[in-house]
Protein backbone atom coordinates (compact mmCIF):
# COMPACT_ATOMS: atom_id res chain seq x y z
CA UNK A 1 0.00 0.00 0.00
CA UNK A 2 2.75 2.40 0.96
CA UNK A 3 4.78 1.54 -2.19
CA UNK A 4 1.71 2.35 -4.33
CA UNK A 5 1.47 5.83 -2.74
CA UNK A 6 5.16 6.56 -3.43
CA UNK A 7 4.80 5.32 -7.01
CA UNK A 8 1.85 7.67 -7.65
CA UNK A 9 3.71 10.59 -6.03
CA UNK A 10 6.80 9.89 -8.14
CA UNK A 11 4.71 9.77 -11.36
CA UNK A 12 3.01 13.04 -10.43
CA UNK A 13 6.37 14.75 -9.82
CA UNK A 14 7.73 13.49 -13.15
CA UNK A 15 4.62 14.77 -14.96
CA UNK A 16 4.97 18.21 -13.32
CA UNK A 17 8.66 18.32 -14.23
CA UNK A 18 7.92 17.49 -17.88
CA UNK A 19 5.18 20.14 -18.07
CA UNK A 20 7.58 22.71 -16.63
CA UNK A 21 10.31 21.79 -19.13
CA UNK A 22 8.05 21.96 -22.19
CA UNK A 23 6.25 25.19 -21.25
CA UNK A 24 8.31 28.23 -22.19
CA UNK A 25 7.22 31.58 -20.83
CA UNK A 26 6.90 34.21 -23.55
CA UNK A 27 9.45 36.41 -21.75
CA UNK A 28 12.27 33.85 -22.30
CA UNK A 29 11.93 33.68 -26.09
CA UNK A 30 13.58 36.21 -28.37
CA UNK A 31 10.98 38.34 -30.16
CA UNK A 32 10.99 40.36 -33.37
CA UNK A 33 8.77 43.32 -34.21
CA UNK A 34 7.69 43.05 -37.87
CA UNK A 35 6.83 45.99 -40.12
CA UNK A 36 5.38 45.31 -43.59
CA UNK A 37 5.68 47.95 -46.35
CA UNK A 38 3.30 47.33 -49.29
CA UNK A 39 3.80 49.17 -52.60
CA UNK A 40 2.43 48.79 -56.13
CA UNK A 41 4.34 48.39 -59.42
CA UNK A 42 5.00 52.18 -59.45
CA UNK A 43 6.46 52.15 -55.89
CA UNK A 44 3.41 53.99 -54.54
CA UNK A 45 2.02 52.85 -51.14
CA UNK A 46 -1.02 50.56 -51.19
CA UNK A 47 -3.42 51.52 -48.41
CA UNK A 48 -6.00 49.27 -46.76
CA UNK A 49 -4.39 46.05 -48.01
CA UNK A 50 -5.14 43.03 -45.81
CA UNK A 51 -1.96 41.52 -44.32
CA UNK A 52 -2.16 38.09 -42.66
CA UNK A 53 0.64 36.66 -40.50
CA UNK A 54 0.87 33.06 -39.25
CA UNK A 55 3.82 32.01 -37.08
CA UNK A 56 5.27 28.74 -38.35
CA UNK A 57 8.41 28.18 -36.88
CA UNK A 58 11.67 27.20 -35.32
CA UNK A 59 11.06 28.20 -31.70
CA UNK A 60 7.53 27.11 -30.88
CA UNK A 61 5.69 28.42 -27.87
CA UNK A 62 4.12 25.50 -26.08
CA UNK A 63 1.47 25.45 -23.43
CA UNK A 64 1.00 22.13 -21.64
CA UNK A 65 2.52 20.28 -24.59
CA UNK A 66 0.36 21.98 -27.26
CA UNK A 67 1.43 24.60 -29.81
CA UNK A 68 0.03 28.07 -29.28
CA UNK A 69 -1.09 29.44 -32.65
CA UNK A 70 -0.03 32.96 -33.52
CA UNK A 71 -2.31 34.44 -36.19
CA UNK A 72 -2.87 38.14 -36.90
CA UNK A 73 -4.77 40.04 -39.57
CA UNK A 74 -4.16 43.77 -40.01
CA UNK A 75 -4.61 46.40 -42.74
CA UNK A 76 -2.04 48.80 -44.13
CA UNK A 77 -2.28 52.52 -43.34
CA UNK A 78 -2.12 55.41 -45.85
CA UNK A 79 1.64 55.00 -46.15
CA UNK A 80 1.22 51.29 -47.03
CA UNK A 81 2.64 50.11 -43.69
CA UNK A 82 1.35 47.39 -41.36
CA UNK A 83 2.79 46.72 -37.89
CA UNK A 84 2.53 43.48 -35.92
CA UNK A 85 3.13 42.86 -32.23
CA UNK A 86 6.45 41.12 -31.51
CA UNK A 87 6.58 37.45 -32.57
CA UNK A 88 9.14 34.81 -31.58
CA UNK A 89 12.15 34.46 -33.86
CA UNK A 90 11.64 31.86 -36.56
CA UNK A 91 9.55 31.55 -39.73
CA UNK A 92 6.28 33.32 -40.51
CA UNK A 93 3.86 32.91 -43.40
CA UNK A 94 2.70 36.25 -44.84
CA UNK A 95 -0.21 36.88 -47.20
CA UNK A 96 -1.23 40.26 -48.66
CA UNK A 97 -4.65 40.74 -50.32
CA UNK A 98 -6.01 43.83 -52.05
CA UNK A 99 -8.74 44.15 -54.65
CA UNK A 100 -7.37 45.00 -58.14
CA UNK A 101 -3.97 43.39 -57.30
CA UNK A 102 -2.55 39.87 -57.36
CA UNK A 103 -2.44 38.16 -53.97
CA UNK A 104 1.09 37.96 -52.57
CA UNK A 105 2.20 35.16 -50.26
CA UNK A 106 5.45 33.79 -48.92
CA UNK A 107 7.49 32.57 -45.97
CA UNK A 108 9.85 34.96 -44.21
CA UNK A 109 12.48 34.18 -41.58
CA UNK A 110 12.48 36.76 -38.80
CA UNK A 111 15.32 37.53 -36.40
CA UNK A 112 16.59 40.50 -34.41
CA UNK A 113 14.63 43.18 -32.59
CA UNK A 114 12.97 44.69 -35.68
CA UNK A 115 12.51 43.57 -39.26
CA UNK A 116 11.02 45.40 -42.24
CA UNK A 117 9.56 43.31 -45.07
CA UNK A 118 8.99 45.14 -48.40
CA UNK A 119 6.19 43.69 -50.57
CA UNK A 120 5.35 44.77 -54.11
CA UNK A 121 1.83 44.03 -55.38
CA UNK A 122 1.31 43.62 -59.12
CA UNK A 123 -1.84 44.17 -61.19
CA UNK A 124 -3.85 41.05 -62.10
CA UNK A 125 -2.81 39.03 -65.13
CA UNK A 126 -5.15 38.55 -68.07
CA UNK A 127 -6.99 35.23 -68.16
CA UNK A 128 -5.76 32.44 -70.34
CA UNK A 129 -6.80 28.87 -70.97
CA UNK A 130 -4.91 25.71 -71.86
CA UNK A 131 -7.95 24.53 -73.86
CA UNK A 132 -8.83 25.68 -77.38
CA UNK A 133 -11.82 28.02 -77.70
CA UNK A 134 -15.22 26.34 -77.91
CA UNK A 135 -16.96 26.23 -81.26
CA UNK A 136 -20.32 27.97 -81.49
CA UNK A 137 -23.33 25.87 -80.64
CA UNK A 138 -25.51 24.47 -83.44
CA UNK A 139 -28.78 26.35 -83.95
CA UNK A 140 -31.79 24.56 -82.44
CA UNK A 141 -33.65 22.17 -84.76
CA UNK A 142 -37.29 22.90 -85.43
Amino acid sequence: MRDNFFMKTRCLLIALLLMTCFTLPASETLKTEIKIVVTNQFDKPVENAEVILDFLGARQITKIGMKKKIHWEVHTNQEGMAHFPPVPEGSVQLQVNKKAYQTWGGKVDVAGEQQTVPIKLLPPQSQYSAHPPLKPADPPKQ
